[in-house]
C-alpha cells in the first residue's frame, strides 16, 4: 500500500471513511438491494446426497436421462463463445475468470512487514498444493507495479499465517479487502482477535477455526510474456510449519475437520461470496475393478 501524506486523517477516521465506503459500494451494484435479499440461513446447511447420476457406468459420459443431464446437453446447441486473453483487457479477464473458476477457497493471510507494520488481508487464488512436505499457494496480485502489502512482507521477512474464513466472521474479515494506505492497521477495522503464533512472528486469527503457520518456500514473480521483467504478481508457495485447529471443529476420532461445523466460506465472481451447502460423495474407481472393462472395449 502507498504511504499516506502529511495531512492523513488519523487511521481510526480513515478506517470509519473505508468501511462507510465499503458499504456504498457493496449495496450500489447488486440488481437486488441488500436489504430485500432473505436474511442468512444461521442452520447449518451442509448435507450430504446422492450424486447427480448414481447409476452411472463405464463408459457412460454425459447421461441424459436425468432433468439436470438434460438439460446440460441440450445447452451445448447454444454453442460457445471464445476469449482470446491477448486481445482482452486485463480487468475484463478478471472479471470473466473470477465468475468462472469457481468457488475458490480464501486464504485469510496475517503478516508484519520490515519495519513492524501489520496486514492482514484476504486472497482467492488459493489453494493446498502438497501434503508432503505441506504446502500451501497464494497469489497476490500488484497495484500497479509494486507488490502489495503482504507480498511484500512476505518476500522480506519468509514468514505469515494463513487462517480460514468461516461464516460467523466474513464480514469483518471482508473488511480487511478495503485499499487502506500502508500504515493503517486492517486489524482495528475488522475487529478480529490477533493470537500470537508459537513460531513464526505474524498472529493467526484467534476467530478462525483452522490456521496454517507459513515459512516462505519459494516465490514466483508472473510477467505477461511480452514483458518478462515486469510481474504483475507473486505466487506464494508456502511451507506449513504448524496447524492450528479449534477442537470444536475437529473430529477427533478421525482427527479431520467436519465441514459442517467449519463452514468456510468460498469466493465467486464479483463481491460474491457462497456456502459449502448440499454435498456428495463419489468413491475414486479401482483398477482392478475397470481394467476388465477397458479390455472389453478394445
Amino acid at each position: 500500500m502507498t504511504k499516506a501524506s502529511n495531512h492523513a486523517l488519523p487511521a481510526s477516521n480513515v478506517i470509519r471513511s473505508l468501511h462507510k465506503q465499503i458499504i456504498l459500494d457493496f449495496t450500489s451494484k447488486p440488481k437486488t438491494s441488500m436489504s430485500e435479499l432473505p436474511p442468512f440461513r444461521t442452520d447449518a446447511g451442509f448435507r450430504y446426497l446422492q450424486s447427480p447420476t448414481p447409476d452411472w457406468q463405464f463408459g457412460d459420459g454425459l447421461r441424459t436421462n436425468t432433468p439436470l443431464g438434460k438439460q446440460w446437453k441440450a445447452d451445448e446447441e447454444e454453442g460457445f463463445q471464445v476469449f482470446d486473453p491477448a486481445k482482452e483487457e486485463p480487468r475484463d479477464l478478471y472479471k470473466l475468470m473470477t465468475s468462472g473458476v469457481t468457488p475458490r477457497p480464501v486464504a485469510f493471510v496475517s503478516t508484519i512487514a520490515k519495519d513492524g507494520t501489520p496486514n492482514l488481508a484476504p486472497f482467492s487464488y488459493f489453494n493446498m498444493c502438497n501434503h508432503n512436505p505441506p504446502m500451501i499457494s497464494v497469489s497476490v496480485n500488484n497495484r500497479g507495479k509494486n507488490p502489495k502489502d503482504t507480498a511484500r512482507a512476505i518476500l522480506d521477512t519468509k514468514e505469515f499465517t494463513v487462517n480460514i474464513i468461516s461464516e460467523p466472521f466474513v464480514e469483518a474479515a471482508n473488511f480487511t479487502s478495503v485499499e487502506a494506505p500502508f500504515e493503517v492497521d486492517e486489524w482495528i477495522g475488522s475487529g478480529l482477535t490477533r493470537e500470537p503464533s508459537t513460531i513464526v512472528k505474524p498472529p493467526r486469527v484467534r476467530e478462525s477455526g483452522f490456521s496454517l503457520e507459513c515459512e516462505l518456500y519459494q516465490s514466483v514473480p508472473l510477467a505477461p510474456p511480452a514483458t518478462p521483467d515486469e510481474p504483475t504478481s507473486y505466487l506464494i508457495i508456502g511451507l506449513i510449519k504448524l496447524i492450528h485447529v479449534r477442537n470444536a471443529v475437529l473430529d477427533h476420532p478421525k482427527r479431520v475437520v467436519d465441514p459442517s461445523k467449519l463452514r468456510p466460506v468460498a469466493r465467486m465472481g464479483d463481491i460474491t461470496y457462497s456456502t459449502l451447502g448440499d454435498s456428495f460423495r463419489i468413491p475414486r474407481p479401482q483398477w482392478e475393478s475397470v481394467k476388465g472393462d477397458y479390455n472389453v472395449q478394445s
